[in-house]
């Protein structure tokens, strides 16, 4: 039989992990007799109990895989790690605060058995706070309008992903991965399960406004050029409506040298905006150069403290 590993990445979630795992192992009861399961989870370094919970739990199943970083490595790297020591046939990725539904599993093998290579769950509706919803949802929209390749709008990256398709990712040795463009950017026919998120029961989010912007920075500066080409060609633009105010005003004084009066203010105005502009897009180059900057360093995504189970 074919193996599939299920792995969710964990920090401080000692509170969620016992349903988590009762939930999992419901979901995929139906489909034992077709499939070897195994579930991996990777835990970033966790200061709440989720360690000594998750080797209790090791210990109690030999199918529970666990591996822990020697440090919290951010929620980018940490998961595609783990997602790249799966060894099943297939890996279900999908977040330890029961926001992504584990009853989703069987729904995600239902379309690999179907030929598709990846099957990702879409969050059209969400239970969550309205605002963050629409910032999520707007945010989406922006990148995949500016990226060169067709994203999944709302894809939260939890899914299915076929041995081929992880054989890739380990090929392109990113060290800050944005996983839901990269998958897109393979090319492999995507499944989509629209799925309603619910609201988290038990803990709290770990993601803050840094997370979020660092999330969406790599989206932008990971597949659009566009930042660039803009401020490139707003530059030029302001460049020659600056010639044409000049010229305009030197005209004009040449015509009415004793009544006009420019002052001081147009030039101020005009020095604060253009300098707000300038800055604005140097930042934009600044993420650019960042991402280079992490790409040529060769650091690992984790360095691990100890497995379990392997």
């Amino acid at each position: 039989m074919k193996t599939i590993t299920l792995m969710t990445p964990v920090f401080n979630e000692v509170d969620n992990i016992p349903e988590l795992v009762r939930r999992v192992w419901a979901a995929v009861e139906p489909l034992k007799n077709k499939y070897n399961f195994e579930y991996l989870f990777i835990d970033n370094d966790s200061t709440d109990g989720t360690q000594d919970l998750l080797r209790k739990l090791a210990a109690q199943d030999s199918r529970l895989k666990v591996i822990f970083n020697v440090r919290n490595f951010g929620h980018i790297r940490s998961p595609y790690y783990g997602l790249l020591q799966a060894k099943g046939d297939a890996v279900v990725v999908f977040a330890g605060d029961l926001q992504d539904p584990p009853e989703m599993i069987p729904q995600f093998i239902e379309r690999w058995e179907a030929g598709y290579k990846i099957a990702l769950g879409v969050k059209n509706e969400s239970e969550e706070s309205r605002v963050m919803f629409a910032i999520r949802k707007t945010y989406y929209e922006l990148v995949t309008r500016l990226s060169h390749v067709r994203l999944i709008r709302n894809a939260t990256g939890t899914g299915l992903y076929d041995r081929e398709v992880l054989e890739w990712l380990r090929q392109l040795d990113d060290p800050e991965p944005y996983l839901r463009g990269i998958i897109c950017e393979l090319g492999f026919p995507i499944a989509q399960v629209p799925f309603i998120q619910p609201r988290r029961s038990r803990g709290i989010t770990k993601n803050n406004f840094y997370t979020l912007y660092d999330m969406a920075m790599l989206g932008i500066t990971g597949f659009s050029k566009i930042p660039l080409r803009l401020a490139t060609m707003v530059g030029f633009a302001g460049s020659m409506l600056c010639l044409l105010i000049g010229a305009g005003y030197l005209v004009y004084k040449l015509l009415f040298w004793n009544e006009f009066r420019a002052g001081i203010a147009p030039m101020v105005i005009g020095l604060f905006f253009f300098a707000s502009v300038q800055l604005f897009f140097i930042g934009i180059l600044g993420e650019y150069i960042g991402s280079i900057h992490s790409h040529v360093r060769k650091r690992p995504l984790v360095v691990e403290k100890e497995r379990v189970n392997f």
